[in-house]
C-alpha cells in the first residue's frame, strides 16, 4: 500500500512539473476578452496578449464587464480561479473602474477600506497558492479638459494600489501612469483613436454611433497590452521567461 502511495505521490509530482503554468487575469471590461472580435470595435488588453506570449504558458482571461474587486469575488468568479490556481502560476489583478459605482451596493467599495482589504487578500490567497499576484492600476479614461490637460478620474483608487503593493512587496505595474502618458502622446483628439468613437452610420456594430471614452479600440488594447508587457518583462517574477 506504501509502495502504490508512494508512486501515485512521484506520478502527480512529475504531472504537476509538466503542467504549463497559467497566466490569470481578473478584472473588469477594460481587461475582458469581447464576444465577435472580427465585428466588435471594442476589445480588451487582456485578449491582446496572447500574440505577446509564448507557447510556454497557458493564458485564461477571467475579467468581465462591470466587475469591481467586490462583485467579481461575490459571484463566484474568484472561486473559479482558486479551484485551478497551482504552484507556479501567476494573477494579474486590476480592479478600480467599478468599484467607484458609489450608487450600486453591490460594486462599490471604499477605497481605503472594502478596496485595499479586497486586493490584499486577493494577493495573501494568490501567494497561499505557490503563485505570484501582479498588481496593476486602472488605465485612464480619455478626459482632456478645454486647455488639453488630461484629468483623472480614478482619484484614491491608483494610489491605494500603490500602496498595497508596496505594503505587501508585490510586483506592480502602473498602467494608470503608462495609460495617461499614451493619452497624452495622442493628444486630446487623436486620442480618440485609443477608444470607441464613431458617428451614426460609421460603424455597422454601432449602427447609432458610439462615445465611449473608457473602453478601447483594438488599436488601444494592443497598445496598453504592449506598455503591460514591456513592464512586465523588466520584472524579475519568472513570467518574463514566457513574454516574446
Amino acid at each position: 500500500m506504501k509502495k502504490i502511495l508512494l508512486i501515485t505521490s512521484v506520478f502527480l509530482s512529475i504531472l504537476t512539473c509538466a503542467q504549463k503554468p497559467t497566466l490569470f487575469l481578473i478584472g473588469d471590461s477594460t481587461m475582458a476578452n469581447k464576444e465577435n472580435p472580427d465585428k466588435n470595435p471594442e476589445h480588451g488588453w487582456g485578449q491582446m496578449l496572447p500574440p505577446l506570449m509564448t507557447a510556454k504558458i497557458e493564458i485564461q482571461n477571467h475579467a468581465t464587464n462591470g466587475r469591481s474587486s467586490k462583485s467579481f469575488r461575490t459571484e463566484g468568479r474568484w472561486d473559479k480561479v482558486m479551484k485551478q490556481l497551482k504552484k507556479g502560476d501567476f494573477v494579474i489583478i486590476q480592479f478600480g473602474h467599478n468599484d467607484q459605482k458609489v450608487n450600486d451596493s453591490l460594486r462599490f467599495t471604499n477605497p481605503y477600506t472594502q478596496y485595499k482589504a479586497n486586493l490584499e487578500r486577493y494577493v495573501n490567497e494568490v501567494r497561499a497558492k505557490g503563485a505570484t499576484p501582479i498588481l496593476m492600476t486602472s488605465i485612464v479614461r480619455r478626459n482632456f479638459n478645454e486647455n488639453g490637460v488630461l484629468v483623472d478620474t480614478h482619484k484614491e483608487y491608483p494610489l491605494v494600489v500603490r500602496m498595497v503593493a508596496n505594503d505587501l512587496k508585490v510586483p506592480f505595474v502602473d498602467l494608470q501612469l503608462l495609460s495617461e502618458q499614451l493619452e497624452i502622446s495622442y493628444g486630446p483628439e487623436s486620442s480618440m483613436k485609443l477608444h470607441l468613437h464613431y458617428k451614426k452610420g460609421d460603424e455597422a456594430y454601432y449602427p447609432e454611433g458610439k462615445d465611449d471614452d473608457t473602453h478601447l479600440s483594438k488599436l488601444g488594447a494592443e497598445s496598453i497590452a504592449k506598455l503591460a508587457v514591456a513592464s512586465l518583462k523588466n520584472m524579475k517574477t519568472g513570467l518574463e521567461k514566457y513574454i516574446k
